[in-house]
């Protein structure tokens, strides 16, 4: 089936952790049949991890632009776990994109090893390295609150022919006009904000349903969640987390029988620890009400690295829009979105996303080779 190729905008903690996944599972291999723990789907129709390549990657760090990628994934400020000793990056080499709004001013008061540092030098041009790279998709770790970068961004895939992975809580796939431009091109997009394999979202999701499936009415709930990477840092600028907070408020409100006012819900980061690193720990607290009106509260704390977190997702999402390229099917891809993503265009239970994606899956593999199919040998024709 050949390779996926996957052009990279923001080369941070997030892109780290998926490159090295992919050439971990590269060196494992995967064929059918394998039962390989870690990866939620491990053959997307007939694609697995290492068949992923990355063949152009985009940043604005001084440390990273002008770097080949395998040195790029590992440079500050990511601060991500190391799981391979090096990557075969294929002599890419990272190029500069325009900072527009991906770097929050309020970074600059933060020591080096901790903040995003811009190159001084003119952007390169990204047309022109997507293009030339061959990208089929392009996947967004920008910062959250890069709405204009992204919008950028998804431009170019629109121009390029170029599917859309769309990792961060800016609304494209789940934005009628931004949906509508990639349906009319016939490009796959699948968005918005990822949700980790299992993190802070799937968890409370999946508790607040459940109280829900008991005949427990839930009252209130919150989220707190706590990181010392760059995306907590990020975050201190409340201005750039209205987004973040609807999607993961909104994600876990969807799911709900009943309807919670906004002072009963809360979902959303709470604070930057710099020891904590990449790692990041979640309290959800839970209230409800039982038989007769009895009280039920719960309490959980989850801890889990976040970045690895995250491509567990994304290295499934990248598979199916190849799946989606491959068929022919283009615009946001409804199935794999609501259950990759938390902000999709249309909702469903956890469950009800994971059986419509093997649905997805099938229903893309068979099209496929309808369109590999010889024009003469469809429909039981015979070929002359």
């Amino acid at each position: 089936m050949g390779k996926i190729k996957v052009a990279v905008a923001g080369v941070g903690n997030c892109a780290s952790a998926l490159i090295q996944g992919i050439e971990f599972y590269r060196r494992r291999g995967i064929t059918e049949g394998t039962a390989e723990w870690g990866l939620i789907t491990p053959l997307v129709g007939p694609y697995a991890p290492g068949d992923i390549e990355i063949v152009a990657a985009f940043d604005v760090d001084r440390r990273k632009v002008g770097k080949r990628l395998a040195e790029a994934i590992f440079a500050p400020p990511n601060c991500t776990r190391r799981v391979v000793d090096t990557v075969d990056d294929g002599g890419v080499v990272v190029s500069m994109s325009p900072v527009l709004d991906g770097v929050p001013d309020h970074m600059a008061a933060y020591p080096d090893d901790r903040r995003f540092i811009p190159a001084e030098r003119e952007p390169d041009d990204v047309r022109r390295v997507l293009s030339e790279s061959g990208a089929e998709i392009l996947v967004n770790f920008l910062p959250v609150g890069s709405q204009k970068a992204t919008e950028y961004f998804a431009s170019l895939c629109l121009d390029l022919g170029i599917a859309f992975a769309n990792c961060i809580p800016v609304f494209i796939a789940s934005d009628p006009v931004w949906g509508k431009k990639f349906t009319e091109k016939n490009i796959p997009v699948i968005g918005d904000d990822v949700k980790s394999q299992l993190g802070a979202t799937i968890l409370h999701r999946s508790l607040v349903r459940l109280f829900n499936d008991r005949g427990i009415r839930v009252k209130r709930t919150y989220q707190l969640n706590t990181g010392g990477n760059t995306d907590f840092l990020n975050m201190l600028n409340r201005e750039r987390l209205s987004s973040k907070k609807i999607s993961k408020t909104e994600s876990v409100r969807s799911v709900l029988d009943q309807t919670l006012d906004d002072r009963d819900i809360h979902v959303g980061p709470s604070d930057y620890v710099p020891w904590q690193d990449d790692n990041k720990i979640a309290f959800i607290r839970v209230e409800g009400e039982g038989f007769c009106g009895a009280p039920v509260e719960l309490e959980v704390r989850l801890s889990v690295i976040d970045s690895p977190n995250s491509a567990g997702v994304v290295i499934d999402v990248l598979r199916c829009l190849k799946l989606a390229l491959d068929a022919g099917i283009g615009g946001p891809l409804l199935e794999p979105s609501s259950y990759f993503m938390k902000h999709p265009p249309l909702q469903f239970t956890d469950e009800e996303a994971r059986e419509e994606v093997r649905n997805f899956i099938h229903r893309a593999v068979e099209l496929a080779k309808k369109v590999r199919e010889p024009e003469g040998a469809r429909e039981g024709s015979t070929p002359r």
